[in-house]
């Protein structure tokens, strides 16, 4: 069969390879990909920046947001043959540590746990891959070729799900106003979550026109590009990792305010504050600031539910190139525009 793979910690090394069937110890449920969803962490693998084989192997079949139909499945394990399926990326570690112990992977608090595509797993760029019954999601089939959104989904959902349980800390918190810094599809989605929680939106991007914007206000939000103007929001969910906003939206929020980091810096940047201002207000007014990375299986089951609440014609706005396996280098160029590009297996 057919994958997109890697030597990790080496740039441009990616190809389109013929590899063994995926093995049984993978998983006991067969799937045929139908979709691959590219973001920045393939990105980074395929610069040689980040990534690992799994042990005894040179190469990395890359790939974290899936797509498949079940192909074949024990009985009674969940899923069944022609079921639409999306796969977990992470796997607890195998100690396992007291997180991974009671479900919550997304949190391992070692260090060795094993991601699918990313860490010591193969991923999901390949024309079939095995899975474990219970690092699957069913997906509702109306949602059909969209359920490719569902990795993303699941991360800002447990961003938002995060900022709740920390919001609860004061009973008489009662947050109004959002703002999400950056307009990719994390950040859309993030948008999309906070939307259907009723909270008056705010988005932050750069570009000036297109889908970014029209996206926006087609959830009621508000857009905005370079000024923030007086906006003083009670919960932010930070998606672009840039320092200087991180900053800025640090020093922004209402008392009380809550923000969440889920963009990943780059690192190299620096930037000169007041430390002292900084903690000065982030105590006196009760603010708290956190880092939310990856999901786990109830957060995946969140995002499913958001998914399938949405508008799907907004949601199929959030892909602007859907590219054959055929020509799959066409999947890793950034154009202008670009939201999410996907490999399409199924028309390959």
């Amino acid at each position: 069969m057919k994958a997109l793979t890697v030597n990790p910690g080496h740039s441009n090394s990616i190809g389109l390879d013929d590899v063994p069937a995926p093995p049984q110890d993978d998983g006991a449920v067969l799937v045929r990909a139908l979709a691959l969803g590219i973001c920045g962490t393939d990105r980074e693998i395929i610069a040689g920046h980040y990534g690992w084989a799994p042990p005894g192997q040179a190469r990395l079949i890359i790939g974290h947001e899936s797509l498949g139909r079940v192909e074949d499945a024990p009985a009674g394990c969940g899923v069944k043959r022609g079921d639409l399926v999306v796969g977990i990326v992470r796997r607890p570690d195998p100690v396992p540590c007291p997180a991974c112990a009671a479900g919550e992977w997304d949190m391992c608090r070692n260090g060795r746990y094993t991601e699918r595509g990313i860490k010591q797993r193969n991923g999901y760029g390949s024309e079939q891959f095995r899975v474990e019954p219970d690092f699957l999601i069913q997906i509702d089939r109306a949602l059909d070729a969209l359920g490719v959104l569902l990795e993303p989904a699941s991360v800002v959902a447990k961003a938002w799900e995060q900022v709740m349980r920390i919001g609860a800390r004061g009973a008489a918190l009662q947050p109004h106003v959002a703002l999400v810094t950056g307009a990719g599809p994390v950040g859309l989605l993030a948008a999309l979550i906070g939307a259907q929680r009723g909270l008056e939106m705010h988005v932050l991007d750069r570009a000036l026109d297109g889908a970014k914007p029209e996206l926006v206000r087609a959830l009621g939000a508000t857009y905005h590009v370079g000024d923030l103007g007086a906006l003083k929001p009670d919960i932010v969910i930070e998606c672009t990792g840039a320092g200087a906003v991180v900053l800025d939206v640090i020093g922004r929020t209402a008392p009380d305010g809550i923000v969440c980091l889920a963009g990943v810096s780059s690192g190299g940047h620096k930037i000169s504050f007041d430390v002292g201002d900084l903690n000065r207000t982030m105590v006196l007014e009760n603010e708290v600031v956190f880092g939310s990375v990856n999901a786990n299986r109830r957060h995946y089951r969140a995002a499913a539910e958001a998914l399938a609440k949405a508008d799907k014609n907004w949601l199929a706005r959030l892909i602007t190139r859907r590219v054959p396996l055929s020509h799959w280098r066409e999947a890793f160029e950034q154009r202008p525009g670009d939201i999410k590009v996907v490999v399409d297996f199924a028309g390959a």
